[in-house]
């Protein structure tokens, strides 16, 4: 069970929930909803342990599993193997790897001592269960999308998307009696998730989760928390529930509001009329600013202006060569086979590119190496001419902590003044004080939405685009794919979203690993989730 007592959370100098109190028993299935920047994913390192609380209290009874939404954590575990990491979960991964030492061992010196050691230890790891755990983290992950092939390399050869399942899977085979998941369904195709809202529909502990999946919210929630300016806001039922209440709410208390307001200017407005006169009229005018004091301190806000829907514009791309792109027989490997090779292609001006494959398919491998921040194994890759290439990362991997959001912006556009950059941000929703804020602290969708306004400021006309829409909550999905769709610069991208890719309507798809190219169709739509 969770239970919070007078939450406060601050980030930035700012508190994003004030003396919050709610409780997740076994059960219950929450949703923590409300748009980026609420704060949410701000409550759940606290929920967590991995941040203080300003102020008030977090009680949980049990084992806590905890998803976090930053997939670079996994990186740091670099000695293990993916399926030794989620034995971890329960313990057994070390058991695991010395039974597998000891083999190795007595196959190099078969005698009797060694052969005694090896069956000690296999039938202590058997006696804990070991033998079953493994069938069952091997079936877990392929549940996941995630094959035997790839489960038993290092992690540090895995995609970001392949770590990322890889740590969801240590976390439900841990078996932990709370969870708190931020965006599970992150880099899953769609059975992958189809698989995970019928683990999440029969899990039996407190689950509170964090989704712009709109499907997940639907299917595998019974209560939804609804966090905007500081403010909880309970709602029962599926998210669609919840969306129909909140709009009746908002415009309750968008009503109330307007009387409120009204109200006080009538109040004020009679006072200043008396004031100057008699003693008589000076004493009602000063009982009628009370009065309007009074009500301004209680007045409820209407509904949140964040919730407006805001349009963002990429400028004109300076002009580039015919061929903004060209690759020849591109390979990469990371120490063992191939992940690709032999991939070959050529780019022109103004076309759109679509990148699809399995995860492992060495997809976000490619987009690193065209983006310079990756060497190829083998092969060639050129810019064109006259050609700015701009790269947003899944993994945020330029974001750097302890640097400003401002900063970051003049890091990507040179001389431009900063008032031009704070308009950017502000065009992104990012507005205000969050200028000055140490951009690691942002949110998810905050760090999708700063690393796009890089891209803009940076004024490029080639965009290498890996899964620009992850994290961002629907209005800002909308903006920012009609935005991509109306550029007319040159593009690559990876994405698993279907409408924005619909919306984007590439001239041609790369298949990886192969490298084989064919023209964009309807028709493989519907591989986009998968893929």
């Amino acid at each position: 069970m969770l239970q919070v007592r007078q939450l406060s959370v601050e980030v930035g100098g700012r508190l994003t929930l004030e003396e919050a109190s709610f409780a997740v028993r076994a059960g219950d299935k929450v949703g923590l909803v409300g748009r980026n920047g609420a704060g949410k994913t701000s409550l759940f390192k606290v929920l967590g342990g991995e941040a203080p609380a300003y102020d008030g209290q977090v009680s949980i009874q049990g084992q806590l599993g905890f998803l976090s939404q930053d997939p670079r954590k996994l990186k740091e575990v670099t000695d293990s193997t993916g399926l030794a990491y989620v034995l971890s979960g329960k313990g057994l991964d070390e058991a695991a790897q010395r039974v597998e030492k000891l083999r190795l061992a007595m196959e190099e010196d078969p005698s009797d001592r060694a052969i005694s050691r090896f069956a000690r230890a296999e039938e202590a790891f058997s006696s804990a269960g070991g033998y079953a755990a493994e069938s069952e983290v091997r079936s877990l992950v392929a549940g996941l999308g995630l094959g035997d092939d790839r489960i038993d390399l290092p992690i540090d050869v895995l995609s970001g998307g392949e770590r990322r399942r890889v740590e969801l899977a240590r976390i439900l085979f841990a078996g932990s009696e709370v969870l708190l998941l931020d965006e599970p369904t992150n880099h899953l195709d769609s059975d992958a998730k189809a698989w995970l809202m019928g683990f999440l529909r029969a899990y039996r502990g407190a689950l509170l989760v964090i989704s712009h999946d709109l499907d997940l919210l639907d299917e595998a929630i019974t209560r939804v928390l609804h966090l905007d300016e500081g403010q909880m806001v309970e709602y029962k039922g599926t998210y669609t529930q919840y969306r129909s209440a909140r709009a009746a709410d908002e415009i309750r208390l968008g009503r109330l509001a307007d009387r409120q307001q009204a109200e006080i200017k009538r109040l004020s407005t009679l006072a200043d009329s008396m004031r100057g006169q008699t003693a008589k009229r000076a004493r009602v005018a000063k009982s009628l600013d009370k009065r309007a004091s009074r009500l301004t301190a209680t007045a409820v806000s209407g509904p949140s202006s964040h919730e407006r829907r805001y349009r963002v514009k990429f400028p004109t791309p300076p002009a580039s060569g015919r061929i903004v792109l060209e690759a020849t027989d591109v390979a990469k490997s990371y120490g063992g086979p191939p992940v690709f090779s032999d991939v070959s292609f050529a780019v022109e001006r103004g076309q759109r590119l679509l990148i699809m494959g399995l995860n492992g398919a060495g997809k976000t491998s490619l987009l690193r190496i065209l983006a310079g921040s990756s060497s190829p194994s083998a092969g060639t890759w050129r810019l064109g001419l006259n050609v700015s290439a701009g790269y947003y990362a899944q993994e945020h991997e330029g974001i750097q902590a302890g640097v400003g959001v401002l900063e970051h912006m003049r890091s990507s556009s040179g001389l431009t003044p900063e008032r031009e950059l704070r308009a950017l941000l502000g065009m992104f929703g990012l507005h205000g004080d969050i200028a000055f804020q140490d951009a690691s602290t942002l949110s998810g969708g905050e760090k999708t939405k700063l690393a796009l306004a890089q891209l803009v400021a940076g004024h490029h006309n080639l965009l290498l685009l890996d899964e620009p829409t992850n994290n961002l909550d629907p209005p800002s999905r909308t903006a920012i794919g009609s935005a991509l769709a109306d550029w007319p610069g040159t593009m690559i991208v990876v994405s698993h979203d279907s409408e924005f890719v619909t919306e984007l309507a590439p001239d041609r798809v790369l298949l990886m690993p192969d490298g084989t190219e064919d023209a964009w169709s309807d028709e493989l739509l519907e591989l986009v989730a998968m893929a």
